[in-house]
């Protein structure tokens, strides 16, 4: 809203009135921006490459190579998070994607990209993911403090699936008109843009937890990953989220496989039909974090529900070979598959103590996605056996059995779906920092 002049910031925008939450949100959206570029762009370039009859087995590997080193490397990852200043660390994770996707881009524009390129490539991506994906998540508590941490990450999913649509759209035309080459360089420098914003941000205004000592020894290493663990297991809100995050991502998640799929398959609409229907996910998706962004505090209820509805969409999807028909499925699955991920997201970082905040979110990360690798075989292999359309309902009837699972779970009194207080409340308690008086009265932003 704008008034005399002056651009006031409702419930939905209130941690954007953070500075360098706002350098960090619009870097973001640049960056995510040309991301979804790149994504739409390789998935088509394998199918170039590949040919109709084999692209979902191709891309359910590529997506196992791109994604199991956060399942083997995540917790490691998550105790760096821990231990680092997370600011610099992102920097230099996100320096070195962008560095990745210009090699790319480079490969394909003198002709020389290989099918073995795109899997090594993605495979080191995966080693940078590791690092930067419980970094960069758990990084977002100290820009904006426990009481706008649910805000923040409803905003960033806008960013992300506001990117979605613009970004396969615009892909899909590059492609038709140009080629694939250019999506992956203007990947590659919009990377500069998320740089700047965080070498710009204010350090005296960040809120860093206290920061993970150092381990001495292999057996400290060990103890400090399984400190995260431990606390997933016996946090009955948290174990609740990662439970069903775990289902539904193996299999229900596996839109970067069977879209490609089938839209050069079976529905047989060409690379603009592609990019059209994942835009048509990113505008359900980003309904779906607004949604969450507008909320005081996350909801548990949508985390099941939009599991749910997510499955049910795939399970419709499977069975049309109407273009427009699967326009507005994919987008009740972009609605749901965001309701469920930005809520765990949620949940999980108003629920976690700050030292812990890099581990446990890594146990989330290497859940939600280093299940990727088996989920995206497992639709890869379905798919090639017995065709696309029954490797997306494999994927969606899954991910209506895990929503239902965890709905069982809090009817059963396991996890409390609403009213009173404590980490097994619907709500989640926000206990405070280290350094922070309840209520966020005073905090110690001095870097531990």
């Amino acid at each position: 809203m704008i008034i005399g002049g002056r651009v006031r910031l409702g419930a939905t925008g209130r941690a954007l009135k953070r500075r360098n939450f706002r350098l960090f949100f619009f870097g973001q959206l640049i960056s995510v921006t040309g991301t979804w570029m790149q994504s739409t762009a390789q998935a088509w370039l394998v199918l170039t490459l590949v040919g109709k009859q084999d692209v979902a087995f191709y891309l359910g590997l590529l997506g196992a190579v791109q994604f199991l080193p956060v399942l083997v490397l995540g917790m490691f990852g998550g105790m760096i998070a821990d231990l680092m200043p997370k600011r610099q660390t992102v920097v230099a994770t996100q320096i070195a994607a962008g560095l990745l996707a210009l090699v790319l881009a480079g490969l394909v524009y003198f002709g020389a990209v290989q099918v073995w390129e795109i899997f090594a490539l993605g495979l080191v991506l995966g080693i940078v993911n590791a690092v930067d994906m419980p970094t960069r998540q758990s990084f977002v508590v100290e820009m904006v403090g426990r009481e706008d941490v649910a805000n923040a990450v409803g905003l960033n999913s806008a960013v992300f699936n506001a990117a979605r649509i613009v970004g396969p759209a615009v892909a899909g035309i590059l492609i038709a008109v140009i080629g694939t080459a250019l999506c992956f360089f203007l990947n590659s420098i919009s990377y500069v843009a998320v740089v700047a914003g965080l070498l710009m941000m204010r350090d005296d205004e960040l809120m860093p937890a206290q920061r993970l000592p150092m381990p001495r020894s292999v057996s400290a290493v060990r103890e400090n990953m399984a400190e995260g663990l431990a606390y997933v297991w016996r946090t009955p809100i948290v174990l609740l989220v990662v439970g069903v995050v775990a289902i539904v991502s193996t299999f229900g998640m596996n839109f970067n496989v069977v879209l490609p799929a089938m839209a050069g398959g079976v529905l047989d609409v060409g690379s603009v039909g592609f990019g059209l229907l994942t835009a048509a996910m990113g505008v359900g998706a980003l309904i779906a974090a607004l949604i969450v962004a507008a909320g005081e505090r996350p909801r548990i209820r949508l985390l099941l529900g939009g599991a749910i509805l997510m499955g049910a969409a795939e399970v419709a999807l499977s069975m049309t070979r109407l273009f427009p028909v699967a326009l507005f499925v994919v987008f009740l699955a972009g609605l749901g598959a965001v309701a469920m991920a930005a809520s765990a997201n949620a949940l999980i970082q108003v629920t976690v103590p700050g030292p812990l905040r890099g581990r446990v979110m890594a146990v989330y990360t290497t859940i939600s996605v280093g299940s990727t690798p088996v989920g995206n075989t497992v639709t890869g292999v379905v798919g090639a056996g017995y065709g696309t359309p029954a490797a997306v309902f494999v994927d969606g009837f899954v991910a209506v059995l895990g929503g239902v699972a965890g709905v069982f779970a809090v009817w059963r009194g396991g996890v409390r779906a609403g009213g009173g207080e404590g980490r097994s409340s619907e709500t989640a308690e926000m206990a405070p920092e280290p350094g922070q008086a309840v209520g966020g009265v005073a905090a110690d932003r001095s870097k531990a």
